[in-house]
This record gives structure tokens, C-alpha cells and sequence, in this order.
């Protein structure tokens, strides 16, 4: 996925709403908002990008069904994170007690929290320096687990609040430990 970030001015800021309308009518395009204000436009992947996401999501949807113990989603979601940032992981997940515990009306719009699980896939065309950076800003924002997988490399991240970062180089599988219980991610369809 290439990423366009887009300077803004100053003095030019999006309402929640105003951001929310403008992917809205951009739908053909990934938007975020950085929490400096700046617009980052994010094109749509190759072939073998989007058959990893497949098989990513598919992984963690099979799992969640079975486990029932939060709502996941794919990369068009949007996470309003607490420094005003508007964020969308290529897959993630969270608590159902956390899900519950918002209303109906803030379920319908970027959901006003961060994931207590995010996946970060990069892309041919990704910065792995600027996909690390996503990855710090969702622990600072409350994270639980995070995994930023380098399929080019065979090599997977692995983020913990308060931990430096763990590198696996060519792991087969990794594991959802105590966030995502029985969760093992199969990784040789995403290596491949």
C-alpha cells in the first residue's frame, strides 16, 4: 500500500463529522487523519498484498466466531484514538465488554477507542520505519498486543505496553496469548 500524506494548513482542522464525510465520499481511497492533522491517503494494495489481508482476516474471523469474546474488523474501520488521531489497522480486534460499553450511535461512526489488538501488514511499497511509528501510536493510546508483519523479510514485530519490541525473524505462527486466547496465526500463507 502507498501512503500520500498530505500537509495541511494550520489552521485547517476536521471536525470528527467533516473527517467521517469526506471518506465518505472518497470511498475509493484509505484516509487517516494523524493527530498533527496531517491527511495520510493510502491507495489500494497489489494482488498479493490484499490476498495476505484475506488471509489474515480469515484467520481471525474463523477464530472470533468460535470464541465469541470481542468484534473484529478489517482495514475500513476507523479508530478515533485519543490524541485525535483517526486510525485504521489492517485488522483488529476488540473486547466485547469494550464494544458493549459503547452506544449505538458512536458504533456507527469511527469508534472512539483504541483496539486492544491491531495487525499492521506491510506492503511492498510501505515504510517499515512509518508503519512501526502507527504501531507505537497505538500503544501509547492503549494497545494490548500488536503485531507488525513483514511478509517481504519473514519478519513479525510484536508490540507490548511497557515492553520493548520483540523481533521473530521467519516465526511459522504467532500466538494470541492471553488477549486473544487460542488464537495461532498461521503464518506460512502470509510468508508465502
Amino acid at each position: 500500500m502507498t501512503y500520500l500524506t498530505l500537509q495541511l494548513p494550520p489552521n485547517l482542522k476536521f471536525t470528527d463529522e467533516e473527517f467521517e464525510l469526506l471518506v465518505t465520499v472518497n470511498k475509493e481511497l484509505g484516509l487517516e487523519l494523524t493527530a498533527e492533522g496531517e491527511l495520510v491517503i493510502m491507495s489500494p494494495t497489489g494482488g498479493e498484498t490484499g490476498n495476505r489481508n484475506f488471509d489474515l482476516l480469515g484467520q481471525l474471523w474463523f477464530w472470533n466466531s468460535q470464541k465469541k469474546l470481542g468484534k473484529a474488523f478489517d482495514s475500513s474501520t476507523g479508530f478515533k484514538l485519543p490524541n485525535g488521531a483517526t486510525r485504521s489497522p489492517d485488522a483488529s480486534w476488540v473486547r466485547m465488554e469494550r464494544w458493549n460499553a459503547l452506544t449505538p450511535e458512536q458504533r456507527k461512526k469511527f469508534l472512539p477507542l483504541c483496539p486492544d489488538f491491531a495487525v499492521e501488514l506491510v506492503s511492498e511499497t510501505d515504510e517499515v520505519k512509518d508503519t512501526q511509528a502507527k504501531m507505537q501510536e497505538y500503544l501509547a493510546a492503549g494497545l494490548l498486543l500488536g503485531w507488525l508483519i513483514n511478509p517481504k523479510d519473514k519478519q513479525v514485530i510484536i508490540y507490548h505496553p511497557h515492553q520493548a519490541p520483540e523481533v521473530l525473524q521467519s516465526p511459522t505462527s504467532l500466538s494470541g496469548e492471553d488477549i486473544l486466547p487460542g488464537f495461532i496465526l498461521n503464518l506460512e500463507p502470509i510468508f508465502a
